[in-house]
């Protein structure tokens, strides 16, 4: 499963530097398959909130191949990281989808 951030978020900032993947980004922000990753993508996405910090969930990849759990919840003050249970992937989907972000 990807994470999601929930409108519990306070915008604390804590989770975006910890994203090995730059899937987090500002409320209100665009996000791109580029920004933090050796795509070349530079197609800017909507944001998926005006309200509070978000995470791409074609970017998120729970952390696998980088940590052991995902790193925004680790440090998230609020405990408002939470697995997306409207994205559900496996962990070969998961390292697959960090193969295609890092290559």
């Amino acid at each position: 499963m990807a994470i999601k951030i929930t409108d519990d978020c306070i915008n604390c900032e804590a989770c975006e530097p910890e994203c090995p993947n730059n899937a987090i980004y500002a409320p209100e922000e665009n996000w791109k398959f580029s920004d933090g990753t050796t795509m070349q993508d530079d197609d800017e996405h909507e944001a998926f909130s005006d309200e509070f910090f978000y995470i791409a969930t074609d970017k998120c990849t729970e952390c696998k191949g980088f940590n052991e759990e995902p790193a925004c919840a680790a440090v998230c003050p609020v405990d408002c990281c939470i697995q997306d249970e409207d994205n559900v992937e496996t962990e070969e989907e998961l390292l697959a989808k960090k193969d295609k972000l890092h290559a």
